[in-house]
């Protein structure tokens, strides 16, 4: 896994600094750190009174604002100290902005929407990849869209490249699924994702032939605007300089279009695209050791997921799950997204793909038979009974039977819980949000109550069903939505005035996810005016010494999943919340 730094950030407030820095999965228990601020020419002085051995934050109140102050830290391992990688700068009179800005190089009739993270460089620290989106249209309709764009920058706002997927691939949530992760092991990033004729790169490199042009363009046609013809493929771009790197056929091709439909609700033949080109993707360390780039398509019937390795610069097909047709009873049981986790303990990573789990080595593990849904999230749920849970909601349309709200064991499908028969759900979320109880809440559209995670109503639910972030000072989650944070039976704890989220009603950030300081989680969110992407971090206190959530692998996955499809929060492999006992030692070496 990634070899960070230590993340340090600080957070100008009118009176103090808020100074938050990063533990990793592999540092010793008894490892303390100690904080160290430079205050324009003068030399460098310690801010603590005794090395931290608890919680990596402090407050600083006694830097001078008016001075270009900087701060770094060392570690201390049995009372010896050295340098660590990672500080931060805060120059004299600067704004009391509450954000870092990263200001977007403007693309007209683009904004930015959703974003990934990876070290692209080998700095240890994390740089942004930004979806760029111009007209874009969903598969249930016609109509022209501009390509879809991904831009590059650093931390500090640095401007690295920009891919042009071009006209032949279109714009839209079910498309373009991308995934940024180092594949091979050389601490530098890749980005992977479909291409076609057209496509280029940040030197102007193209994939295929430029002069094709395999959009409909017939306004009468059914088909208006959509790429239902030409050559697909899966291309690998160098995450440091956004040029092509490989690429190859894509898998699998789309085939005869009226032949991906299946059983059920939603699942009907079609010869319009809408169900061929529904597309999702993840990473996942299928052997356990290396990670693996895993395209899928289809989740309303037919289901296809073409797992790949990436080494020596080259893509190679690893294995091909395929549920064929409507008969499969895989068939038609995806998701508008999906997850990754270990389920069966064996060291090696599952697809958990909505009512369906496909194993490591490519083959079906269970379904429920529930079929497909919105929302879906995985984690130790419930850390009563042995392993992880999958809770999700199911659409219930058109005739079919089942239950709107399923949890089930993740190790082997068993039903936990199951609620609103024959209704079609479309939104829902798991976790802890309740400080004052062990293991994770449930709640859903269609219903006002809040669950305990054993189906005990145990009072109003929230008023948002979008997204989940780790915040305040407690091991419980709080309550994303739109460009606010609440506490549950709280009320208020933030708002990012002048920011906004994407994905209409869905509310989700361009991205959020543990990228600096200590394991609270950072919000991304564009501006008003779409100038910038504005990353906010935490300034509340924590007494929780927690190592970074990015070296919990299926955390870490869950950051490259979540801009796929209808984003969802990441979930860790073990349960966290209140009542958590302290996190198991992850299993991982950093790279390089």
């Amino acid at each position: 896994m990634e070899s960070l730094d230590r993340g340090l950030i600080a957070v100008k407030e009118k009176s103090h600094f808020y100074i938050s820095w990063r533990v990793l999965g592999t540092d010793a228990d008894n490892l303390a750190f100690n904080v160290y601020r430079k205050s324009g020419n003068n030399k460098a002085i310690l801010v603590n009174d005794k090395p931290i051995s608890g919680a990596t934050n402090l407050i600083d109140e006694k830097a001078n604002p008016g001075e270009e102050n900087s701060w770094f830290v060392k570690t201390v391992l049995s009372g010896v100290e050295k340098e660590a990688k990672g500080s931060f700068t805060i120059a004299a009179n600067s704004p009391d902005k509450n954000y870092l800005s990263i200001p977007i190089k403007a693309k007209q009739g683009y904004t930015p929407n959703d974003a990934s993270t990876a070290d692209l460089d080998g700095d240890g620290r994390y740089e942004l990849i930004v979806h760029m989106t111009g007209i874009g249209k969903d598969n249930s309709f016609t109509g022209l869209t501009d390509p879809p764009v991904f831009q590059a920058y650093t931390l500090d706002g640095t401007f690295l490249w920009e891919i042009n997927l071009g006209k032949n691939i279109r714009e839209g949530a079910h498309y373009t699924q991308f995934m940024v992760y180092d594949l091979d092991g050389d601490g530098i990033a890749e980005l992977v994702c479909k291409t076609a004729d057209g496509t280029t790169d940040s030197a102007n490199n193209v994939v295929g032939d430029a002069s094709k042009d395999w959009r409909d363009l017939n306004k009468n046609s059914p088909t208006f605007g959509k790429i239902l013809q030409g050559p697909e493929y899966l291309t690998v771009f160098d995450g440091k300089t956004g040029k092509i790197v490989n690429t190859v056929p894509y898998i699998p091709e789309r085939g005869d279009i009226g032949k991906w439909g299946g059983k059920g609700g939603n699942g009907k033949n079609d010869r319009t695209g809408n169900r061929v080109d529904r597309f999702t993707a993840c990473i996942a360390y299928l052997d356990g050791v290396h990670p693996s780039v895993v395209m899928c398509r289809g989740y309303y019937g037919r289901i296809v997921m073409a797992a790949w390795d990436f080494k020596n610069k080259q893509l190679s097909s690893k294995w091909v799950f395929d549920t064929k047709d409507g008969n499969n009873p895989f068939s038609g049981m995806g998701n508008h997204g999906l997850s990754v986790a270990d389920v069966d303990n064996d060291g090696k990573d599952e697809i958990v793909f909505g009512s369906m789990v496909v194993d490591n080595d490519g083959k079906g593990l269970y379904t429920t038979g529930f079929r497909h849904g919105d929302a879906l999230h995985v984690s130790d749920l419930d850390p009563e009974i042995p392993g992880q849970e999958v809770f999700g909601v199911h659409e219930i349309e058109e005739g079919t039977k089942g239950p709107g709200v399923a949890l089930f064991s993740a190790t082997n499908g068993k039903v936990l819980y199951t609620a609103m028969d024959d209704q079609d759900i479309g939104r829902g979320v798991a976790d802890n949000i309740d400080p004052t109880r062990v293991g994770a809440q449930m709640w859903w559209s269609g219903s006002r109550g809040l669950y305990d995670i054993k189906g005990n109503k145990i009072g109003e639910a929230p008023k948002s069903i979008n997204f989940l972030i780790y915040w305040d000072g407690d091991a419980s989650r709080e309550i994303l939505n739109s460009n606010y944070i609440d506490k549950y039976g709280k009320g208020r704890l933030f708002t990012a005035d002048g920011a906004r989220s994407n994905n209409g009603t869905k509310s989700t950030p361009a991205l959020s996810a543990d990228i600096l300081g200590d394991w609270r989680e950072e919000l991304i969110l564009r501006s008003e005016d779409n100038s910038e992407l504005r990353i906010y971090s935490t300034t509340i206190p924590t007494t929780i010494r927690q190592y970074t959530l990015m070296h919990d692998s299926q955390y870490r996955l869950a950051i490259a999943w979540q801009n796929v499809g209808y984003n969802q929060p990441p979930h860790t492999s073990f349960y966290m919340g209140t009542g958590m006992k302290p996190a198991p030692k992850p299993n991982i070496k950093l790279v390089p």
